[in-house]
């Protein structure tokens, strides 16, 4: 098959959903399929390469995905007269993806990772009007006339039913590199004693400190669990984009009347972070919202124990010793944390969610567009 994949962001870029389209146009390439990727173009990157099989083309854009949404319309639709289907995903790449497939008659399919709906406004911190109007962005796409809507978990696909109830829509999870995040392959203890933290209870969060993902929960929960694990040390390895959110974290660290309890480490290569995930004995994820998941798949992956909000996608996506808590509530996850101090946990059998899963699903759902349009 020729597969064109329209994604305002790709590879370099870093993020759940890049995370999820480098692993299948990776796979998918591997499997002897023709793959493209049309995508923004970001500062120091090639106007056109292929990296693992995957032909990459980037829009000069000034660095901006709005302006991807009209600048990749010309590009899309000369180069969907030589594909079978066309992908793409939400937010900014919907529309030059669906004048393409519609121009060029050819099969289209969405991944959509989240619907927030009601929500932009209090999960993005907009002012009223942007988030309104991300809103009604959102509700178009929702309700576009593309042939097929992928949901990465049940979660996403009620939500997306609930802003389309006659959407075409199915479930393929998002998928992780189980190699990678293998329980036997790491050993913690060296990264425990590099930090000073080897008879410590180790509490990790981790990944971006964006508004959605509730940090700042995190940190007013670490001087409860501090009184009732005096021993306990929550570690946090945050990325620095958004900036603003990084700071405003650090901050809230610096007031702290536990900071001497919160250690605030620099963001970690993708090699490293499984050892830094094996040295925790638990892994909060205080996401207010999540279209997947990611920190609680690999954490669950490596059967380091979690403590995750009970929200969305979240209760499908964790396993092995975990407690679901009340998102948005430092107390919730205190209590969370001292369950699993206590072995008081809950505990089901690793769930995994593997790229050849992936890329095997949508293969499926490729050819069957691709049918039923000939």
């Amino acid at each position: 098959m020729k597969l064109l994949f329209i994604l305002e962001n790709f590879h370099p870029h870093i993020g759940g959903v890049e995370t999820l389209f480098r692993n299948l146009t990776a796979g998918l390439a591997k499997e002897g399929h023709e793959v493209t990727v049309l995508t923004h173009k970001l500062a120091g990157t090639l106007y056109e390469e292929i990296i693992e099989g995957v032909r990459i083309i980037r829009v000069p854009c000034l660095d901006s995905r709005y302006l991807f949404s009209f600048a990749a319309i010309p590009m899309a639709i000369r180069l969907a007269k030589h594909a079978d289907i066309i992908h793409t995903t939400t937010y900014n790449a919907a529309l030059p993806a669906l004048i393409a497939a519609k121009i060029g008659k050819k099969p289209s399919l969405i991944t959509i990772h989240e619907i927030l709906g009601e929500h932009w406004g209090r999960f993005t911190g907009m002012p009223l009007l942007s988030a309104a109007m991300h809103q009604w962005i959102e509700k178009r796409i929702a309700r576009a006339r593309f042939d097929s809507y992928i949901a990465v978990s049940e979660s996403t696909m009620r939500q997306l039913l609930e802003a389309n109830p006659k959407a075409r829509v199915s479930v393929i999870y998002n998928s992780i590199d189980h190699a990678h995040f293998h329980p036997e392959l790491h050993d913690g203890s060296s990264i425990r004693d590099e930090l000073g933290l080897a008879n410590n209870f180790v509490c990790l969060t981790y990944g971006r400190p964006g508004i959605t993902k509730g940090i700042e929960h995190v940190i007013d929960a670490a001087s409860l669990i501090a009184k009732a694990v005096p021993s306990a040390k929550l570690v946090l390895i945050l990325s620095k984009s958004p900036l603003s959110r990084y700071i405003e974290m650090k901050q809230r660290i610096e007031k702290s009347p536990a900071r001497d309890a919160i250690l605030l480490l620099e963001p970690k290569p993708y090699p490293d972070l499984p050892r830094y995930i094996k040295a925790a004995d638990c892994v909060i994820v205080p996401s207010l919202t999540e279209g997947f998941g990611y920190t609680a798949a690999e954490a669950s992956s490596l059967l380091v124990p979690v403590v995750a909000s009970n929200t969305t996608s979240l209760p499908e996506v964790v396993s092995g010793k975990h407690v679901l808590v009340e998102p948005g509530s430092a107390k919730a996850i205190a209590q969370g944390v001292l369950k699993i101090y206590r072995k008081e946990h809950d505990e089901v059998a690793r769930k995994t969610f593997t790229i050849g899963d992936c890329v095997k699903n949508y293969i499926k759902a490729y050819r069957e567009l691709i049918e039923e349009k000939r």
